[in-house]
């Protein structure tokens, strides 16, 4: 009735299938609804080390070239890129522009990635006269680099956004104006969707695997004027992307480090870290935040974070 039993499973049909026992989906995969996407490639995982004077460190640059990094070093990158609109860190760039900018840091980050290694991307759609879909050029532009997408996650910050009042016109049909409570969190792999963990252990709970495979996530906005950073995300965000998309020991890319919520992530889980942050300031402030929370959470021998 719309699910072909196999021996040991269930098979996509027509009518879909609700079951997953061992599913077989070949037949919804081969279909030519895929045609013109990237297809995934098996490879041969190799994984090269990252001198250790790189390690656990941010560089003041830009990260349209980390040639501190050896291809195939990093297991997860997580960012949240800066969205051009005036912020005292951001450039006046044309859309164009603003996306090629992004798409050679995006090429950077495929080429330092392992095989398998995901790359998780927030981002906020901007505007309203047109709206700007941030997150739907994104996604474009990383498909074309030959990435492979693994989904969306929307962070719902309706319990902490501020109370918006852009309703466009109140109570009237004339042009109401749609308040966003969220942002996305775009997540792909290159080239393989599976990956080798060399050994090491994964260190997420039963709980927290059970929540953090959901497709929405609520949890908190960080308060800009506590951090000193004018857009952070907070320290959950690449916490869950850390726990779900790596294992222990790994090295985490931020090529947007910000205030250091990432590195402060990497930290948390017991993985290495690398940043890029092309504002002085904002480097300063990552490091005497990662420093603190470092000689607060006691963190092992496993990091040789000192800063400058």
């Amino acid at each position: 009735m719309g699910v072909y039993k196999r021996k040991n499973g269930t098979r996509t049909s027509v009518f879909g299938s609700p079951g997953r026992i061992n599913h077989d989906s070949a037949p919804f995969y081969s279909s030519r609804l895929y045609e013109g996407l990237p297809k995934e490639e098996i490879v041969m995982y190799s994984e090269n080390s990252i001198p250790s004077q790189f390690m656990d460190r941010i560089f003041c640059k830009t990260s349209e070239n980390m040639e501190e990094l050896p291809d195939n070093s990093v297991h997860l990158m997580v960012t949240s890129p800066p969205y051009n609109v005036g912020k005292e860190y951001d450039k006046n760039l044309t859309l164009n522009e603003y996306r090629a900018f992004l798409k050679r840091v995006w090429n950077e980050v495929k080429r330092v990635l392992v095989p398998g290694g995901r790359a998780c991307i927030n981002v906020a759609n901007l505007g309203r006269k047109p709206y700007i879909p941030l997150h739907a050029f994104v996604v474009e532009d990383m498909l074309d680099l030959g990435f492979l997408m693994r989904g969306e996650i929307i962070w719902n910050k309706a319990s902490s956004s501020s109370p918006s009042t852009a309703w466009g016109s109140w109570l009237s049909a004339k042009n109401p104006t749609l308040r966003d409570i969220h942002e996305y969190i775009l997540v792909f792999s290159k080239g393989m969707f599976t990956r080798e963990n060399a050994g090491r252990k994964s260190t997420i709970s039963k709980e927290e695997f059970l929540e953090f495979t959901k497709s929405v996530w609520t949890f908190d906005a960080e308060s800009a004027t506590k951090v000193g950073h004018p857009a952070p995300f907070p320290v959950e965000l690449p916490y869950r992307l850390i726990q779900l998309y790596t294992f222990e020991e790994e090295v985490v890319l931020d090529p947007f480090m910000g205030s250091g919520q990432a590195a402060i992530a990497a930290i948390k889980t017991h993985r290495h870290f690398v940043g890029y942050e092309i504002n002085e300031e904002y480097v300063k402030l990552a490091e005497r935040r990662i420093r603190e929370f470092s000689s607060i959470f006691n963190a092992p021998k496993l990091f040789n974070f000192q800063g400058r």
